[in-house]
């Protein structure tokens, strides 16, 4: 079974209410055959992808919370989270499944935290040009279904760079990721993950481009 089933929300539910181990632990046997769905799902996801891009890992988070730096001692999460990894070192960014309850469902993709070289390296390509950029983000088709940047930005110029810049949108920005919102009705759907792979494959000219940008220096040439 590829697609998410609506037991998946029941249980995450009863979940939010009962989280803690002995509810947990008498429910685990549900909670496995669950799991095993959704892994499936994730897999199955992993494989509609690698036809347009290639993914080396899929990475399917752990239910347990880690407590131990949190103020929040709930010891479970009441969602299912899972990362699609590409191919390294030529083929940079990521893309990331979130399945959530009460329409906190979420798809992203991009660049988190990228490392301060990695961060220099992109800001220092916008400066110097950043048409390939517009036009990626001014696409109709990637537009309608991953609108614009989210993620954290600084409230001016970083250090080093003009203000006035015109790209000073992009070079401003520490994230560079796109996110796309579900509701429960449409994760449940038999097209919902096929759907997830179309919009990821949308956004391919992106991480490319990206890739291509973290792969080279500002002549041009390959650092790999």
């Amino acid at each position: 079974m590829s697609s998410i089933s609506k037991d998946t929300f029941t249980f995450l539910k009863k979940l939010e209410k009962n989280n803690n181990r002995e509810w947990f632990n008498e429910n685990k046997p549900e909670f496995k055959r669950i799991e095993s769905q959704v892994k499936a799902s994730y897999n199955y996801l992993g494989e509609l992808m690698n036809v347009h891009d290639q993914i080396d890992k899929v990475k399917i988070f752990r239910i347990y919370r880690d407590v131990r730096f949190s103020k929040n001692k709930l010891p479970y999460k009441t969602h299912f989270g899972g990362s699609f990894h590409r191919k390294k070192p030529e083929l940079r960014g990521g893309y990331y499944l979130h399945i959530q309850p009460n329409n906190e469902s979420f798809i992203a993709l991009g660049f988190w935290e990228p490392n301060k070289e990695d961060l220099l390296r992109i800001r220092k390509e916008f400066e110097m040009d950043d048409q390939d950029m517009r036009d990626i983000l001014n696409n109709k088709s990637f537009n309608s279904i991953w609108g614009g940047f989210v993620g954290d930005e600084l409230k001016t110029a970083p250090k080093g760079f003009d203000k006035t810049h015109p790209a000073i949108d992009l070079i401003r920005r520490k994230q560079y990721i796109f996110t796309k919102k579900y509701s429960d009705k449409e994760v449940i759907s038999s097209n919902f993950i096929k759907d997830v792979d179309t919009a990821f494959n949308s956004a391919k000219p992106f991480v490319d481009y990206m890739s291509d940008v973290l792969t080279t220096n500002l002549n041009g040439e390959s650092l790999l």
